[in-house]
Parts: structure tokens; sequence; C-alpha cells
């Protein structure tokens, strides 16, 4: 009797410390995994993008900022509520930098029209770091000044830095968006955005996919 006391107090414990490694979004925690929370239009788009960096874990897509919470997609779509699409990056910091993730973002992306992503316009699609610290503020106004230095965009960048409020992962179907697009069949096509898809996402994560294939993961 004695023996089985002990053994289920010890594996509680295992589960206890298992459950205690995961964070609300499902994916495992570790000593050098670190999250960023960024938005820059479509978060199909975004997600896409980022989600093939090497270094990258997990690219969850979700809201943030905003006064209404929790919030569904439809409420977003309205533009009213103030929030904004965006992805949490779960990277290792030991294989990626913070900045080299920011950096990606501000190529993937147009900074310099406000409120606007190509065909999609709302302050749900503004381009925003949303910051937790004062070192992760102070880390995208530096990467900032270093993407206008080198003048790799006309305009002025309109980025907006904001403190991480409200933030909600996404409705499941919105997950892995495009991988599920290009996995699926003609029939499964019919049934998603595969317009928005073929015509919006598909040439940015191409293009994406072939300027910095070297930094990307094998596979």
């Amino acid at each position: 009797m004695g023996r089985r006391i002990v053994k289920a107090i010890g594996l509680a414990l295992t589960l206890a410390v298992a459950g205690a490694s995961f964070g609300q979004s499902g994916v495992k925690k570790r000593m050098d995994l670190k999250e960023l929370v960024i938005g820059g239009g479509c978060f199909w788009c975004v997600e896409a993008v980022l989600e093939d960096l090497k270094g990258v874990e997990k690219v969850e897509s979700g809201y943030a900022g905003g006064h209404v919470f929790p919030v569904t997609y439809e409420e977003v779509c309205t533009g009213r509520t103030g929030v904004a699409e965006v992805v949490k990056v779960f990277y290792h910091s030991d294989q990626i930098s913070s900045a080299d993730i920011l950096k990606m973002f501000f190529v993937s992306h147009d900074p310099t029209t406000l409120n606007r992503q190509g065909p999609d316009s709302g302050t749900q699609y503004r381009s925003v770091i949303f910051y937790t610290t004062n070192e992760e503020r102070e880390l995208a106004e530096n990467v900032i000044k270093q993407i206008t230095a080198e003048k790799l965009y006309a305009n002025k960048i309109v980025t907006t830095l904001e403190p991480l409020t409200n933030y909600q992962r996404a409705e499941e179907y919105h997950q892995n968006y495009f991988a599920k697009y290009e996995k699926a069949s003609e029939a499964e096509k019919a049934k998603m955005n595969a317009g928005y898809c073929a015509y919006v996402v598909s040439p940015k994560v191409t293009k994406f996919r072939q300027k910095y294939a070297s930094k990307l993961k094998k596979g």
C-alpha cells in the first residue's frame, strides 16, 4: 500500500512538472525559448513567412491590443475594436536573435503604409511590435533606426510600438492556414479562402523564400 502511494505521488509530481513546461499555447517552454508578438497585416501572411526561419520553433496567429477582450475574428474585422491581427513567435535565442527576427519582420511586409497591407486596410492590419519590457521596446526602436539608416524604404516607417495587452490565440482554423492551403487538395482548397492565398499570401511567401533561402530551415 505504501509503495503505491509513493508511486502515485511520484507520478503526480512528474505530470505537474511536465504540465508546467507548457504555456497556454501548448508550446513546450525551454530555457532558451523566447517569444515576440508582432503584427504586419493579415496574420496568415506573417505566420507563413516567419515560421520557415531557422531557430523559430512555432508561430501562432492571434490578436492583441485594443479595448475588447476576449474578441472574435468577426469583431476584429470590423476595425472598431482597436485589436490587431498578430503572430506570437516562439524561437530559440541561441539560434536566432530577437533583432534578426525583427529585421526579417521588417523586410517581409511594408512598414510604411499606415493601417494597410496590400488589399487589407484598417487598424487591425497595422504594422506593430508589442513589447513586455523596456528592453524589448528599446530593441525595437534600435532596429527601426537601423532599417531607416539603411534606407530600405523611401517612405517613413510607421510601425507602432505598444505594450502587450489582451493577447489571445486566434481561432483554431486560422492556425497554420497557408501551410494547410499548400497541402490541401483542389477540393479542400475550394472550401478555403483560396483566392486570397493564391494571389496575396503565396507571392509574398515565395518571394521571401527565394530571397532569404539561406536563413530558412531545410526541407
